[in-house]
C-alpha cells in the first residue's frame, strides 16, 4: 500500500473516531500517571496541604523532636493543643550509634521537664556499631528520672550482611543491657513493615511499640502497640516547620502507669560517680545476654 493511499483512508476516518481515541489515550496516560507517580505520595500532599486529619478515638496526643526542629519556644508549646486537646508527652531524640550525641538533647530534655510534659528519650540505632556499643553510649549520656517514660530504641534498619537472627540478637542485646539498668522494658519504636519483617519473633512480644504509620486512619499492625507516630507533617505554635505527631493507646492514667517509679531506680546499685556503665556493669550483663542463646 503506497503512502498517498494509506493517507486517504486515515482521511475517510469520522473525525469522532479520532475524538475517540485520543480521549482513550488521555484517560490511560492519566491513569498511568495517577498510580506510578501521584498516588504513592497523595496522602502526604492531603496531610501537608489538606485539613488536619487526627486519629479517631484517642484522648492522648504528643510528639517527638530532634535538632531537625531547631530552637523551640516552650512556652507556646506547653500551651499547644491537637484536636482541642493539650498536648501531654514529648518524646525526644538523645543519642545516636555509639558516638553521637543530638544537638538540642540536653535543652529539649530539661525543657520538657520544665514545661510540664511527660518525657522520654529515644536513642536512634545505627548499623555502624554494635548492640554493646550502643547501649553503653545511652546509658551514659541520658539520665532518666522517675516520671520519665522508659528508655526507647529506634530501629530503622538491618544490615544486609547479617541474618535476621543475629540482628535479632542485637536487638535483644541492647534492650536487655538497657532494662537491666532502670529494671523496666524499654520502648520499640519502628515501623510496622519493619516490625513484622524483623520483629515479629515472640521474643519482643513484652516490649512496649510505638508504631510509625503515616496518613492512615488506623493503624495496620494487629499487634498490641501503645504509641502511634502517625503523621510527619504536623504543625504547633512554637515549633518552626513540620514535627511527628504521636497518640497513646490508652488513658493519661495508663500513660502515667508506664512511667518510671521510685522504685525503678532504687533497684539499681550505686556506682561512683567517676566509673562508666559499660565497667560497671559488664561482666554481670555479658552472663544474662548469654541466656539468649
Amino acid at each position: 500500500m503506497s503512502n498517498s493511499s494509506l493517507i486517504n483512508r486515515l482521511r475517510r476516518i469520522p473525525v469522532m473516531v479520532w475524538w475517540g481515541c485520543g480521549l482513550l489515550l488521555a484517560v490511560v496516560y492519566s491513569c498511568v500517571l495517577y498510580s506510578y507517580f501521584v498516588e504513592p505520595i497523595s496522602f502526604r500532599w492531603r496531610a501537608i496541604y489538606g485539613d488536619p486529619n487526627y486519629p479517631k478515638g484517642y484522648e492522648i496526643h504528643g510528639i517527638d523532636i530532634s535538632h531537625h526542629q531547631g530552637e523551640i519556644d516552650w512556652t507556646k508549646l506547653g500551651n499547644a493543643m491537637i484536636d482541642r486537646t493539650y498536648v501531654r508527652f514529648v518524646m525526644i531524640k538523645a543519642t545516636e550509634g555509639a558516638d553521637h550525641i543530638d544537638d538540642c538533647f540536653e535543652r529539649n530534655f530539661e525543657m520538657a521537664k520544665a514545661t510540664g510534659f511527660i518525657r522520654g528519650a529515644y536513642h536512634f540505632w545505627s548499623t555502624l556499631s554494635t548492640a554493646r556499643e550502643q547501649a553503653y553510649f545511652f546509658l551514659n549520656n541520658v539520665e532518666l528520672k522517675p516520671g520519665d517514660l522508659p528508655p526507647v530504641l529506634d530501629v530503622e534498619a538491618k544490615p544486609e550482611s547479617m541474618s535476621d537472627e543475629d540482628f535479632q540478637m542485637e536487638i535483644l542485646a541492647w534492650l536487655h543491657i538497657v532494662e537491666d539498668r532502670y529494671h523496666a522494658k524499654p520502648i520499640i519504636y519502628t515501623y510496622y513493615k519493619f516490625k513484622e519483617a524483623y520483629l515479629s519473633d515472640e521474643r519482643f512480644d513484652d516490649y512496649p511499640y510505638w508504631i510509625a504509620h503515616y496518613y492512615v486512619p488506623k493503624v495496620e499492625y494487629t499487634g498490641k502497640w501503645k504509641f502511634w507516630q502517625h503523621t510527619d507533617v504536623g504543625r504547633l505554635p512554637g515549633i518552626k516547620g513540620y514535627v511527628d505527631l504521636d497518640i497513646y493507646n490508652g488513658s493519661h492514667y495508663d500513660l502515667e502507669r508506664l512511667t518510671l517509679s521510685e522504685e525503678n531506680f532504687e533497684k539499681a546499685e550505686i556506682f561512683p560517680a567517676d566509673s562508666t556503665y559499660s565497667e560497671r556493669n559488664d561482666s554481670d550483663t555479658q552472663s544474662s545476654i548469654d541466656d539468649f542463646d
